[in-house]
């Protein structure tokens, strides 16, 4: 049977008042701030003063089998390169 994907589709529960609706969904300038909000996790560190630690970082030169893709600047082994540009190598990634 073919579906008609336009139609409205409408149901018994579908038919609440925008009063209700409103009842339901909290008010979202209220101003409350929830501290379980998943989308903006905390970060909590303890309380520690972390402004006088030094932080080392080796960094490491490219390897004789890697290459820096061109398109999109990542440093990639040579099993992912596609070919080279008048600009430099591209990786499999950004030539697809």
């Amino acid at each position: 049977m073919a579906t008609d994907y336009d139609a409205p589709r409408k149901t018994d529960e579908d038919t609440e008042s925008l009063q209700a609706l409103q009842e339901r969904v909290p008010d979202k300038l209220s101003g409350v701030v929830d501290a379980d909000d998943a989308d903006n996790p905390g970060f909590d560190l303890g309380g520690s003063d972390l402004s006088d630690l030094d932080l080392d970082v080796v960094v490491l030169p490219p390897q004789e089998d890697e290459f820096t893709c061109v398109n999109c600047f990542l440093v990639k082994h040579q099993s992912q390169f596609d070919h080279d540009t008048k600009h430099g190598p591209m990786c499999r990634e950004c030539s697809a």
